[in-house]
């Protein structure tokens, strides 16, 4: 008597795979992402591997791929939960300050104070390459961080809102600048809070300069 085959087998012919035994679907696209900041926070962008992403998971190596395609889908969700983060602390650092210096102020010291804590996921959400470029929440996310800027740029310069644009670039790329060489220790070490607290010191002293917060502009 011959074996009576299914009628899912017979309706598929392949067998799919099925989801990482001890996670839900949500779950584990969480621990993809915590097990990739993990890595990017401990070895920089260069030590990222998509395998050792799906090892410090607990799931196979082809895990990921079924939840963000490759290594640049899994990161580039990393990227815009930083986006995210960065603009909630920019947000975070102008609200409840008087006026539009001291607000610029502390978005500057936020900025950097950001990259410093977060060096792996700050380095990655500007690696362009390793990211998906073109992927419209990418891009919204990174336009929401820098649009945190704009509003207390514009209510700081005034006038029109294309000299508004230009004057929020400027801030950007001044604290944008400054943490990048901070990472690259240009200022000190930064590896302890003992170094991190010097370098935010050297950091106020020239938001000082270029926005004081009160009063006129400390002589150089």
């Amino acid at each position: 008597m011959k074996k009576r085959v299914s009628s899912a087998k017979r309706s598929t012919g392949v067998t799919r795979p099925g989801p990482e035994p001890g996670y839900h679907h949500g779950e584990l696209q969480e621990a993809l992402i915590a097990a990739s900041e993990a890595i990017l926070a401990e070895q920089g962008a260069e030590g990222f591997t998509l395998r050792e992403a799906a090892r410090r998971a607990g799931v196979s190596p082809a895990a990921p791929s079924h939840h963000f395609g490759n290594a640049q889908g899994l990161l580039t969700e990393v990227a815009i939960r930083g986006y995210d983060a960065l603009a909630g602390a920019l947000r975070e650092a102008a609200s409840g300050k008087p006026g539009a210096r001291e607000k610029l102020h502390a978005q500057g010291l936020a900025y950097v104070d950001f990259a410093l804590r977060h060096p792996g996921r700050f380095q990655m959400m500007f690696a362009n390459k390793r990211l998906v470029a073109d992927d419209a929440r990418l891009r919204q996310a990174s336009r929401a961080a820098g649009h945190a800027f704009e509003i207390v740029v514009a209510e700081l310069v005034g006038g029109t809102p294309k000299g508004a644009k230009t004057a929020a670039a400027a801030a950007w790329s001044t604290v944008h600048g400054f943490a990048k060489l901070a990472l690259e220790e240009k200022f000190g070490s930064v590896k302890n809070e003992a170094g991190r607290r010097e370098v935010m010191m050297t950091l106020n002293q020239v938001l000082n300069y270029l926005w004081p917060a009160s009063g006129p502009r400390p002589q150089a």
